[in-house]
């Protein structure tokens, strides 16, 4: 299926068109059909003389409902421009040519209209004008057809124009995210809230999760049933105007401009910066506008940081990626004020003097790196090659590191995971700029350095302190800087390779408990003889962190070769043992013997057997 957009001023015939093409009526409410005159979206299809599917969005062209008309083209991927050969180009054809070329709608053609109240020199005059107003647009060399819904003169010219130029669509890609801007919600008995709109990219299945995203915030969603065209479907490709039966919400949760996402896949964006395409410059535009995407119109503030570019900040967020297309108008105005473009849904802070002047001295020259990209945003059409502004290079230079499933969300070139771009690493799920890498090796080593002076007893850093020196968020991230650091990691601490625990005070202490064991290694020290050696806790850690002594449960303090040599002893014991013969082979008591075989037990040195006995493994 092809949708196709109308656009053209009031009581040009749009509607007129569209019927004689489908035979079907776009005005479904009958104040329309009262006055003669659209008001509303209207929703009609046929089928072409290929066998092409066609589904048209009609839109009213009078100035009043220009944020319903901008509904209806926001989606759409061609557009077809009415110009009445009586009356020629008028005021709002203007506005409707500069939404859509706001909207960068590429593929269309041109039907002049009302051909038979037109004689052949006026239809050449009102071609002319035409032509005349398209140039420097997109639809500047698009097909005219003179047609004429009353007499149905080119009406089969136009059925075969509109094949010919629908072949030149480029197909849009099924396996695409899926982002449906909402122009209809209501409820059908027996079924519940329904939901239209057009599926531009992604596929839509019966059953699928979804996100619906309101001025709310996202909301979970499941796909009841699809229709399009009055038919039920299981799945459904792009392009297709699509009718969604939704479980779980009232239809009065649900209003245009909301839209379904594929779940986690869309970043809700309130503050962007914007490229200015044509128009007013950003400096003439009022402080407080109104902005046009897909079927959502919305208030946002205006931040100037140069006549061509603004940071934008929305009444609510949307689902926007990079080089999503705006229609900008004045709050209460009537007509189109300019056409912006999407360059940064990650923005970073404007808070220190001068900061806006920067941030666009930055944006233009990146625009100027690219063969494609021009100095002259307000009279350019936008290159179809790629954009310097969906290169995710300058971004991870400036946050360090990011989740690759983040850019493309925002909607970054990521052509494949495992190949970043020259300067960038790739480190599972993460990009990550090889400065950075740097940077964190280098403050790595002075944080370990600070530490080991400020806690000369720690046998090494806690990786959760390394993090938080480091920034850092994911503990697999701390590895890297590890790596490039050349540092030991023991026992969850860090150290730099031939630390040593710095026992100060306890030094003359420890050693003297070494030569008391060093005689009798079994002869663990009672809790008063330790305190009277000025031995805590926090000492004798850092004595067995420095490898000097070996605690066990109970309080028991030996020497860290006490195991094996417990090893030694058991092995002339005849197998298995008891406690009463391990603790006479070690020549010890029970508060010692105790602890230490099941240390050794935990150890895979011994084994506890039934009854009490133990045996060596």
């Amino acid at each position: 299926m092809h949708v196709v957009a109308t656009a053209g001023h009031v009581d040009h015939g749009k509607s007129a068109l569209v019927r004689a093409l489908t035979d079907m009526d776009p005005d479904r409410w009958a104040e329309e059909k009262r006055r003669g005159l659209t008001i509303d979206l209207g929703f009609v299809w046929t089928t072409l003389p290929s066998g092409t599917d066609l589904a048209f969005v009609d839109v009213p062209g009078h100035e009043k409902f220009l944020g319903n008309m901008l509904a209806g083209v926001g989606p759409a991927p061609v557009v077809i421009f009415v110009v009445a050969a009586d009356e020629g180009w008028q005021e709002q054809s203007t506005d409707h040519r500069d939404a859509v070329r706001a909207l960068d709608i590429r593929h269309g053609l041109i039907a002049l209209t009302r051909a038979d109240r037109a004689d052949a020199t006026r239809r050449a005059e009102v071609t002319a004008q035409v032509r005349h107003e398209l140039a420097g647009t997109a639809l500047a060399d698009a097909p005219l057809v003179e047609v004429s819904a009353h007499t149905g003169e080119g009406i089969a010219q136009m059925r075969q124009v509109l094949d010919e130029v629908l072949a030149q669509v480029p197909a849009p890609d099924p396996q695409a995210r899926v982002r449906v801007w909402i122009d209809r919600a209501f409820s059908v008995k027996g079924a519940g809230t329904v939901v239209t709109g057009t599926l531009s990219a992604g596929t839509l299945r019966v059953g699928d999760k979804l996100e619906l995203a309101s001025p709310d915030g996202g909301r979970a969603v499941e796909v009841r049933g699809l229709h399009s065209e009055n038919t039920a479907h299981q799945v459904l490709e792009p392009t297709s105007r699509v009718a969604v039966n939704l479980r779980g919400i009232s239809a009065d949760a649900i209003h245009r401009g909301h839209s379904l996402l594929s779940s986690g896949a869309w970043e809700l964006v309130e503050q962007i910066d914007v490229r200015r395409t044509f128009g007013q410059d950003f400096y003439e535009l009022p402080q407080n506008i109104v902005v046009h995407i897909g079927t959502a119109g919305l208030e946002a503030h205006v931040r100037p940081l140069s006549a061509d570019y603004a940071r934008l900040s929305l009444a609510y967020p949307l689902p926007l990626q990079l080089l999503d297309r705006f229609v900008v108008r004045s709050p209460g105005g009537r007509h189109v004020s300019a056409g912006v473009q999407v360059i940064d849904v990650y923005p970073p802070e404007l808070n220190r003097r001068g900061a806006a002047r920067r941030r666009a001295e930055e944006l233009e020259l990146l625009a100027d790196a690219s063969p494609s990209a021009t100095s002259t945003p307000a009279t350019s059409t936008p290159a179809a090659s790629p954009s310097p502004f969906t290169d995710p290079t300058g971004y991870i230079q400036r946050v360090g590191y990011v989740r690759v499933d983040k850019l493309q969300r925002a909607g970054f070139t990521v052509d494949d995971p495992a190949a970043p771009p020259q300067g960038i690493i790739a480190f599972r799920q993460w990009w990550i700029a090889a400065r950075e890498i740097t940077r964190w090796k280098n403050q790595l080593l002075v944080a370990l350095g600070k530490h080991a002076q400020e806690n000369p007893l720690a046998a090494g850093m806690p990786r959760k302190a390394a993090m938080d020196a480091l920034d850092l968020q994911e503990d697999a991230l701390l590895g890297i800087a590890v790596a490039a650091a050349k540092v030991e990691q023991v026992d969850g601490v860090l150290r730099v390779p031939g630390h040593k625990v710095d026992l100060g005070a306890a030094e003359a202490s420890v050693a003297k408990l070494e030569v008391w064991l060093a005689d009798d290694p079994f002869a663990a020290p009672e809790a008063d003889e330790l305190q009277e050696l000025r031995l805590g806790a926090k000492q004798l850690a850092a004595a067995e962190n420095a490898g000097r002594l070996l605690r066990l449960g109970q309080g028991i303090v030996l020497l860290p070769g006490a195991p094996q040599e417990a090893k030694k002893r058991i092995a002339q014991l005849e197998q298995p043992f008891t406690l009463s013969a391990a603790r006479k082979a070690l020549s010890t008591t029970r508060r010692v013997a105790i602890p230490l075989l099941e240390y050794l037990d935990e150890q895979g040195i011994t084994r506890r057997l039934d009854g009490g006995l133990r045996e060596l493994r």
